[in-house]
């Protein structure tokens, strides 16, 4: 395997790791009477999500993408991206899912990066984590053809969770 696909794969083992988080956190909110929000969005964006790095990992294997200049910034742009997100769902803890839900009695987190930057975990993690994928395993066509797709599915979702934000008593 080359460099490209096996640093690859650990992003993709990594974001596994984020989805079984997801999923522990959606049932036991589920159980409290969280109620979700822009559902079938959320199952775009995760078939996009899906298709997005199958379409990175098959560019990268089908040209055989070498480590170079591009795969260095992409590498440093998924390594942000992941501590990001990871630093996200420590913030958000148990609420931190892959979809949108509000529980009642909410709670808004205040940190400092929730105050400082809107939607942090699409502008400072997705975003950056698809264009890192892109570079790394030198993924034009995806980067032409996916990503336009993907940013569509996306602004939705940011608009559906502004919505359901405005659901929260403060």
């Amino acid at each position: 395997m080359s460099t490209v696909l096996y640093l690859f794969s650990i992003f993709l083992f990594a974001r596994v790791v984020s989805l079984f988080i997801s999923i522990l956190n959606e049932r036991r909110i589920k159980k409290l009477g969280a109620k979700q929000y822009g559902k079938f969005n959320s199952f775009l964006l995760s078939l996009c999500h899906t298709a997005f790095y199958l379409s990175c990992f098959y560019e990268a294997y089908t040209s055989q993408a070498q480590f170079d200049r591009n795969s260095q910034i992409g590498l440093g742009l998924l390594l942000f991206s992941y501590l990001i997100l990871f630093y996200i769902i420590y913030e958000l803890r148990a609420v931190w899912t892959v979809k949108i839900y509000i529980l009642p009695n909410h709670k808004m987190v205040r940190s400092f990066l929730f105050r400082t930057v809107r939607h942090p975990n699409y502008f400072l993690n997705i975003i950056p984590e698809l264009i890192g994928a892109v570079l790394l395993c030198s993924a034009w066509n995806t980067m032409k053809y996916v990503l336009p797709v993907y940013l569509t599915i996306l602004f939705i979702r940011i608009t559906q969770e502004e919505k359901a934000m405005k659901t929260i008593v403060l």
